[in-house]
């Protein structure tokens, strides 16, 4: 059995640390820029920290008090939530500490960026769309577990299954 939100999160993870380490990542520019309205610390925190986030493919600027605009998104995240994303982003930084290297926090906006991008957990697949999940799980390093060390799939074997229903 497969979490396929889980499943799903990894793969996205491992392709925007690929992309980065490669060339960059591809960025969505957006025709309308999203504006998110949040408290003006935390736009403070998402303003000290936009280099490191442009550098992720997104772009945010000031947009006055308490709120910034969403200039663009990374492509690999399709069409993505940026006020949620920019809400789990700013949680997140509020935990960093300056003594914590670039990379690790660089590391830390992927995995949240790739939990926003990634297929919702309930969300009815089509067969094509599961057997291409299972195939990007096969060719993606650590596809066994999530960016948050949660299992991505689970193995029960005949023996289990049939101890579940009394068979054994």
């Amino acid at each position: 059995m497969v979490d396929q939100h889980a499943a799903h999160e990894r793969i996205v993870y491992e392709k925007l640390k690929a992309s980065l380490a490669k060339n960059g990542v591809q960025r969505q520019i957006l025709l309308i820029p999203e504006i998110v309205e949040l408290d003006e610390a935390t736009v403070e925190k998402l303003l000290d920290r936009a280099e490191e986030l442009a550098s992720f493919g997104l772009a945010i600027e000031s947009f006055g008090p308490g709120a910034v605009a969403v200039r663009e998104t990374p492509s690999l995240l399709g069409k993505a939530n940026a006020a949620g994303l920019l809400r789990d982003l700013a949680e997140h930084m509020a935990e960093w500490d300056e003594a914590l290297p670039l990379e690790r926090r660089l590391m830390h906006v992927a995995a949240t960026m790739a939990c926003h991008g990634s297929v919702r957990a309930g969300r009815r697949l089509k067969p094509e769309e599961m057997n291409a999940l299972l195939r990007e799980m096969e060719d993606t390093p650590n596809s066994g577990q999530c960016n948050h060390g949660r299992p991505t799939y689970v193995e029960l074997k005949l023996s289990d299954i049939e101890k579940l229903f009394g068979r054994r």
